[in-house]
């Protein structure tokens, strides 16, 4: 099993997915557990002063004007945990809750947060047992950290609340940690709240966002060329010169990848006469590379942000490394929310252009010689019509989830907390998105094959009759008779959500990027 080693310095994208989804190992390294005893070392000197310091010897928020006596703190602790433990809705999903706990341990493992050694190794280990501590949808406004959600996890380490175990059950956390032989852990001064104020839920789903968005957009490259072909559409709009004159990174990316697609391919510039020449495509195909290429642009941003607040220490207070211990607001969500909120904005998008060319190839005045929703019997066969409106609906709530998260904020603690970032809420929708963006790729690249196979006489690019082939063998069936469309549509998006797409054309076109 790969193994993650939890240093001082942050961690790396791949880290959080090998934890949340691969169920790697985690170890402490020994710099980060010199690091923890370094600041907890500072930590316990200024909790026995009598200045008021806050986290340390202070109530939390609007009530950081009280000053806790010593024989109160640790009560103090547990009582923010148990307190802020308040989250309501549906459970967030595994790999959420893991991203959750890891990157709060990277974060205690910087030396910034004044907790001991035993807590983050007790962290590490419930993660490395598999546990996962029950986490609710709604109780995160973003700002002061992911605070509810945080505080689930905490719980579990204290012992308290409920967990699921690695086989799936759900047990009181008390009894899972007994089953594995960890002790629950008993909070000192500043712990507790060193355990709740991060961004690590929103940054965990932004970070796992990025990788998925960037198979589908891959993915969309391949299904917007199976599409052009199946449209008798010229190639020529992808050549790299044109390309070149306007040097958006990501558009030049996605018309090589096109292009790399339809090498080869015998359908490409067939201009029909039909009323008219048709000396040009339509939008949506010719200027596909355009689109994707501008969320691929936002992909990259996205991502410069995700590796700089995963080189990050998120607290407050801090423990800085001349022993100060100051407050700071470093734990607002705002660079985590805005573009977890552009990435909904432009998967929206991909999927807009997505459905218009379907609906291209469905339209027997504008397909070019298809029939009409690629039926077989256009009148006693309905062919794709109703795929179409599935994937309708879905671009219509994508452009609902498009709508901004973070251009609200709702004061909280008394207006102490009297702006947040609401990036949990857009990190939610997100990921709505993303399952919704593939089902979107699933149904155009369902009619562009099917279409592509409805060209009697001409021959598809040798990648196109690759993907074509491993789409059938995963049981998604050609053209013929009406036949119950769901499950064919739901293999579909397996096909496109598991990256067998372009594990069928990479052979043929070399690396797709």
């Amino acid at each position: 099993m790969h193994t993650v080693v939890v240093g001082t310095s942050g961690t790396t994208a791949e880290d959080v997915i090998a934890v949340a989804r691969g169920n790697a190992r985690i170890e402490l390294s020994a710099e980060a557990v010199a690091a923890l005893a370094a600041a907890r070392g500072i930590v316990d000197a200024l909790a026995a002063k009598p200045e008021p310091v806050y986290g340390v010897s202070t109530g939390f928020g609007a009530l950081a004007s009280r000053h806790i006596s010593p024989e109160l703190r640790a009560q103090l602790q547990r009582n923010i945990v148990r307190s802020h433990a308040a989250g309501m809705g549906p459970r967030v999903e595994r790999e959420v809750v893991r991203a959750l706990m890891f990157l709060r341990l990277k974060t205690v493992c910087s030396g910034h947060t004044g907790v001991r050694p035993e807590v983050a190794q007790t962290m590490a280990d419930v993660l490395n047992a598999g546990i996962t501590p029950v986490v609710h949808e709604y109780g995160s406004l973003g700002c002061s950290g992911d605070l509810a959600p945080l505080s689930h996890c905490a719980l579990t380490l204290m012992g308290e609340g409920d967990a699921e175990g690695p086989n799936g059950t759900l047990r009181p956390a008390g009894e899972l940690l007994a089953a594995h032989g960890i002790a629950p852990v008993e909070l000192r001064e500043k712990e507790g709240l060193a355990l709740l104020n991060g961004t690590d839920g929103m940054l965990g789903m932004l970070v796992m966002a990025l990788a998925d968005l960037q198979r589908l957009y891959t993915s969309a490259d391949i299904t917007a060329a199976l599409s052009l072909e199946a449209l008798l559409g010229t190639d020529k709009v992808l050549a790299p010169e044109l390309h070149a004159i306007r040097p958006h990174p990501g558009q030049g990316v996605a018309a090589a990848n096109m292009s790399a697609v339809l090498k080869g391919s015998g359908l490409t510039g067939h201009y029909q006469q039909d009323d008219a020449p048709r000396v040009q495509d339509a939008y949506s195909v010719r200027c596909a590379p355009q689109v994707a290429g501008a969320g691929r642009d936002t992909l990259a941003h996205a991502r410069l942000v995700a590796d700089r607040e995963l080189a990050s220490a998120v607290d407050n207070p801090v423990v800085l490394p001349d022993g100060r211990v100051e407050s700071n607001g470093n734990f607002h969500g705002a660079p985590v929310a805005y573009v977890l909120d552009f990435l909904a904005i432009v998967a929206a998008d991909l999927g807009s252009i997505a459905e218009r060319r379907t609906d291209r190839l469905l339209d027997k005045n504008r397909s070019h010689g298809l029939p009409p929703f690629l039926a077989d019997d256009a009148g006693v066969d309905s062919g794709l019509m109703i795929a179409q409106y599935t994937q309708a609906a879905l671009v219509s709530e994508m452009k609902r989830l498009a709508v901004p998260a973070s251009a609200d904020s709702i004061p909280s603690s008394a207006m102490q907390e009297d702006h947040v970032s609401m990036g949990w809420s857009a990190a939610r929708k997100l990921r709505t998105a993303v399952a919704n963006l593939s089902r979107i790729i699933a149904v155009e690249l369902y009619a562009a094959t099917r279409a592509i196979e409805l060209r009697d006489g001409l021959t598809p690019a040798p990648a196109s009759q690759a993907a074509i082939a491993a789409l059938r063998a995963a049981g998604v069936q050609g053209p013929g008779p009406d036949r119950f469309l769901s499950p064919d549509l739901e293999a579909a998006d397996v096909f496109v959500r598991d990256g067998k797409l372009i594990e069928a054309v990479e052979p043929v076109t070399g690396p797709l990027a």
